[in-house]
């Protein structure tokens, strides 16, 4: 099976999160889209925010990982919440603002509503796209 590349969406505090515990969680929790995943595939982080309870907007790829684990698993994080994840390893990058990226990807069709495939939470994309976004954050360069 090749090679597939996905973005979650996730606040820059839960994907941090995510970064220190070496883990994936999309959707709130839920299975199915970390099921879609293979080892090896790539995975993209946009947060709209940077707290995602609170208001202040960041708009930028804030990580970048591949899968490693093979199966996807529950973890009770207390209160009643017990959602799925699934392992990744994450590499050293910075944060990447989309704005000025929005004319080069090509998985966002409308320019004008480029915020509107954001709103899925999870989504695959092209190959070129991710190393592109990836190029932006990446500290050292992983070889594809």
């Amino acid at each position: 099976m090749s090679t597939r590349y996905w973005v979650i969406v996730a606040s820059k505090n839960h994907v941090m999160n995510g970064a220190r515990w070496g883990i994936a969680q999309a959707n709130h929790g839920k299975a199915a889209p970390l099921k879609r995943m293979q080892v090896g595939d790539g995975v993209l982080y946009y947060s709209p925010k940077v707290e995602f309870e609170g208001d202040e907007k960041l708009q930028a790829f804030t990580a970048v990982a591949y899968v490693t684990g093979e199966s996807v698993y529950q973890f009770d994080m207390g209160g009643g919440f017990v959602p799925y994840r699934r392992d990744v390893a994450y590499l050293d990058c910075v944060d990447a603002p989309i704005r000025p990226l929005i004319p080069a990807l090509t998985f966002i069709e409308d320019k004008s509503r480029w915020g509107y495939l954001f709103r899925y939470g999870f989504f695959e994309i092209p190959k070129a796209d991710f190393e592109l976004i990836a190029s932006q954050m990446l500290v050292e360069k992983r070889d594809a």
